[in-house]
């Protein structure tokens, strides 16, 4: 009998061992799958950024501006990556356009662009205002972003930019639209098919609302940067 008990023990161990493992394995690939690593850093020069030009982590953001998940991800994890690591010099952050949405996506970039070239810190806030005015998420297929609407956004949040300026960039300047061509040909080069995408030092991550996992990849690369 007594055989029999320390028999059933050690079946019920090597039971509890077995599924133990499989879970710390499921819970590895899991966690692996959480990210993923860039053959190439994304390179971020003449694209919108900020941040301290030391900070020993680069972020990009790949985002549409017809994008309702790029509207929530600018409300509600941005906020909190700002304060938390860009304005405390740790983070670099950059934005690059895709053009998922066809027209009205390349039309929203040509405007950003057009902006940025004008006046580099405004920006960010012709950048917010555009998704600001991004409407509800049952109707952002509509057709909001037009030439007016642009002007519209423009004149209200970066009143000092030059709107003829804008207007041209919008329909017949080549310089613009090399440089959307030239942000398409990054969501290309690395594989972007969903937005927004989020890439950390040439790590891209599969969820880029888990802020838990952007904070953890954030400390690790700036430890291995010490």
């Amino acid at each position: 009998m007594k055989q029999k008990k320390v028999l059933v023990v050690v079946t019920l161990l090597i039971v509890f061992l077995i599924v133990l493992s499989m879970f710390l394995i499921k819970n590895n690939a899991v966690q692996e799958k959480k990210s993923t690593v860039l053959n190439d850093t994304v390179k971020i020069e003449g694209q919108p950024t900020q941040g301290e030009n030391s900070a020993p982590v680069s972020i990009v953001e790949f985002g549409d501006y017809k994008c309702p998940s790029c509207k929530q991800w600018g409300e509600t994890v941005y906020p909190k990556l700002k304060k938390e690591f860009i304005d405390t010099g740790k983070v670099q952050f950059s934005y690059i356009n895709v053009l998922f949405h066809g027209e009205e996506s390349i039309l929203a970039a040509k405007a950003s662009e057009s902006v940025y070239r004008q006046d580099k810190k405004a920006f960010w806030t012709f950048h917010k205002a555009i998704y600001d005015a991004q409407p509800r998420v049952e109707q952002h297929d509509d057709p909001w972003v037009t030439e007016e609407s642009l002007l519209r956004i423009a004149a209200k949040s970066v009143p000092g930019i030059n709107q003829e300026q804008l207007t041209s960039d919008l329909r017949n300047n080549a310089d613009i639209l090399d440089e959307v061509s030239k942000d398409d040909a990054l969501v290309k080069e690395h594989g972007v098919e969903l937005t927004p995408t989020i890439v950390i030092n040439g790590i891209k991550l599969d969820d880029p609302f888990d802020y838990d996992t952007i904070s953890r990849v954030i400390e690790e690369q700036v430890t291995a940067d010490e």
